[in-house]
């Protein structure tokens, strides 16, 4: 039989016990199954390349941060990596076509390791710091911060609470963003969005395409508005609701290996989802093929 490991975050929004006993016994049908669960953040990529040294296969049960940390302890001649949605939002799984229930999700990945049905996907690293789907400089990353701030206080905010925080912080600046970064060989702008593939994220069922031609076996694709004013907001959000019309004011690039980036001051930064900090300068990189995923 089949020798699988199974990392689990239980701390993420949709797990809990009775998920994690239905995954497992989906998985012991098809192999001997081997459970970690993740005690700190940055223990899935010690238990992930952990289990590489032995597992066929490798599953993690988890939200986006799970997934992140997976995949930056792993390469790409490791066992393949399935990504069981166990979060709000679960980008990854989500772009690469894997059902959002738990069950179904341990079911098609399953059939898909039997079949031998794997994709050879590209990362992005910033810093040193890998990521599966996107990373950004100030206005992205300061939202998830202040999403993360009130995740600590009463656990992971719904949609509704998202939409606020966003409007909250536009309305702090006035629907004003002035240019504060030098993008190496594209110029000024006011903030950064970087995709490893569409959509960016989810708001809810309602995909977000910020690089619409972003691809998870391509490079980086880079979009950065040089500045925004109140009355170009309303045309931004259309854009990234349908992937279509890209506003004129936008600096992009498509399928790059490398965006060096200068700040005028320390600036938040984030991957896929986690707050990395403030930074002056941040260096994004593809890692083209450095991923085998069952999908």
């Amino acid at each position: 039989m089949s020798r699988l490991a199974l990392i689990v975050n239980p701390f993420a929004s949709a797990v809990d016990e009775h998920r994690i006993g239905l995954v497992q016994e989906a998985l012991a049908h098809h192999g001997d199954v081997q459970t970690f669960l993740t005690e700190r953040r940055g223990h899935a990529t010690e238990l992930a390349r952990l289990a590489s040294e032995d597992a066929d296969a490798i599953f993690v049960f988890s939200g986006d941060g799970g997934f992140n940390e997976a995949a930056n302890g792993l390469e790409a001649a490791s066992p393949p990596l399935g990504c069981i949605p166990g979060g709000g939002t679960s980008v990854f799984p989500r772009g690469l076509g894997i059902p959002r229930d738990p069950v179904r999700a341990t079911e098609y990945l399953l059939a898909a390791l039997e079949a031998g049905r794997t994709r050879q996907v590209s990362l992005g690293s910033v810093n040193g710091r890998r990521f599966l789907f996107n990373a950004g400089l100030r206005f992205d990353a300061e939202l998830v911060r202040r999403i993360e701030e009130r995740r600590s206080r009463a656990g992971r905010p719904g949609d509704l609470a998202f939409v606020a925080t966003l409007v909250k912080l536009i309305a702090e600046h006035r629907g004003r963003f002035e240019p504060v970064l030098e993008i190496d060989g594209l110029g000024r702008a006011a903030f950064v969005l970087v995709a490893n593939a569409d959509p960016y994220t989810y708001l809810g069922s309602i995909a977000v395409h910020v690089a619409p031609q972003a691809t998870h076996e391509a490079g980086l694709d880079v979009v950065a508005p040089t500045r925004v004013r109140r009355h170009q907001i309303p045309g931004m959000f259309r854009y990234v609701l349908t992937g279509r019309r890209q506003p004129p004011s936008v600096l992009a690039a498509h399928d790059v290996d490398r965006i060096d980036v200068r700040c005028d001051r320390p600036l938040p930064l984030q991957a896929d989802g986690e707050d990395l900090g403030d930074v002056t300068e941040a260096l994004f990189e593809a890692e083209r093929g450095a991923l085998r995923v069952l999908a």
